[in-house]
């Protein structure tokens, strides 16, 4: 059994561990506020032509790292920046989450995903594909009681 994570700031790994390119630009800062934003668009139905209001509620910039996590999304991995990904104030910098950090954030053992020609966008969209181990575990708990 994996050890129990309860918050996000459980899973980090030191900052001098994490590569360059997971950093958060300084000029890229306005974007990922503004994807992270509330918003409220008025738009257009295309099936009846009438206007409505699309709206998106704040996501929190940067994940506060003393809460439990987001879940973790397919979109997670690349450099794209996207208001489903995970980013996280460390250190005075802001950086997406590595590979190793979704991977306990699952449950899973470091490197689980590290496979010869498997990308760290590759290897992040594996752990947005997984289920959480202690979830699991919990459930086949359960239907062991079940089966006795």
């Amino acid at each position: 059994m994996q050890k129990r994570v309860n918050t996000l700031g459980d899973i980090l790994l030191p900052v001098s561990e994490i590569p360059e390119s997971f950093f958060i630009q300084p000029k890229d800062l306005p974007k990922w506020k503004r994807v992270k934003g509330a918003k409220a668009i008025p738009r257009i139905s295309k099936k009846t032509g009438k206007p409505y209001t699309y709206r998106e509620g704040n996501v929190a910039f940067p994940d506060p790292t003393d809460k439990p996590s987001r879940t973790i999304l397919t979109r997670e991995g690349g450099n794209y920046i996207t208001r489903e990904k995970h980013a996280i104030y460390q250190n005075k910098r802001y950086r997406r989450l590595h590979p190793i950090e979704l991977e306990r954030l699952n449950g899973f053992p470091d490197n689980f995903t590290l496979c010869e020609g498997i990308t760290d966008t590759q290897r992040a969209f594996f752990m947005g594909n997984a289920l959480v181990v202690g979830a699991v575990e919990c459930l086949a708990a359960q239907l062991a009681v079940f089966r006795e």
